[in-house]
């Protein structure tokens, strides 16, 4: 009996960005947000990420912490620093599931710690607590 499906429709059309360098990741969280409907924008670092983000507009975004060029804590607060892009919620995702890295990232503006790997419906969850609700 998966519950979880049957109210995935809820977020259908909710606009999705992952951030990661890792192909896994991002594929296996595209496969997730696609079955539930969701619109996904993928992005395999800070720099890739920023150019799409003002072109895609997502309603949330993931973000890995340990990504070359520029990180996950450094997308985070380039991105809460933009006053176009500063209210979309930006959930960082780490395999360290340290005190550290969650204050840090809350230093930058994150609103949510997800640890990796992580599950269908805790990445549903997140999406579903986070996107703005359509008025």
């Amino acid at each position: 009996m998966n519950t979880s499906t049957t109210d995935a429709s809820d977020l259908a059309g909710a606009k999705v960005m992952v951030i990661d360098d890792s192909n896994t990741i991002r594929r296996s969280a595209e496969i997730f947000l696609l079955k539930a409907g969701c619109e996904v924008i993928l992005a395999e670092d800070g720099f890739d990420a920023l150019a799409k983000i003002t072109d895609h507009q997502p309603e949330v975004i993931f973000v890995d912490i340990m990504m070359p060029r520029l990180d996950g804590y450094q997308t985070c607060a380039l991105i809460k620093k933009n006053p176009r892009l500063r209210e979309i919620p930006v959930i960082m995702l780490s395999s360290k599931d340290g005190l550290f890295d969650r204050a840090r990232g809350r230093l930058v503006g994150s609103d949510e710690y997800l640890t990796k790997p992580f599950t269908k419906d805790t990445l549903l969850e997140a999406v579903r607590r986070h996107r703005p609700q359509s008025s």
